[in-house]
């Protein structure tokens, strides 16, 4: 399927949520997850809606191909950080039963 306006459009507004929002956000939490924290309510909530809206932006990459390099990157980086941070919760749970 050929890209259209709408789709022009609707990846012009991800790009910026992506570039103001998502990204600072993602890379805080990353920082954060880096350092041995561990994720906090606000920090699950952000993740699952990231998660949830990529249920729709995956159609809309497969049509516009030519943003498929940076979609895998920002995927590779949430699941780095979703890796890190279970590694984290799992070295915190085993310390804490080891007291």
């Amino acid at each position: 399927m050929a890209n259209t306006a709408k789709d022009q459009a609707l990846i012009q507004v991800l790009v910026e949520r992506l570039k103001k929002q998502r990204l600072p956000r993602a890379l805080s939490i990353k920082e954060k997850v880096d350092n041995g924290g561990l994720l906090n309510d606000f920090d699950i909530y952000f993740l699952k809606e990231v998660f949830r809206d990529s249920r729709y932006i995956l159609p809309l990459v497969e049509r516009n191909p030519e943003w498929k390099t940076i979609a895998v990157k920002v995927i590779a980086l949430y699941k780095s950080i979703t890796d890190k941070a279970l590694e984290n919760e799992e070295n915190y749970r085993r310390s804490s039963n080891a007291k």
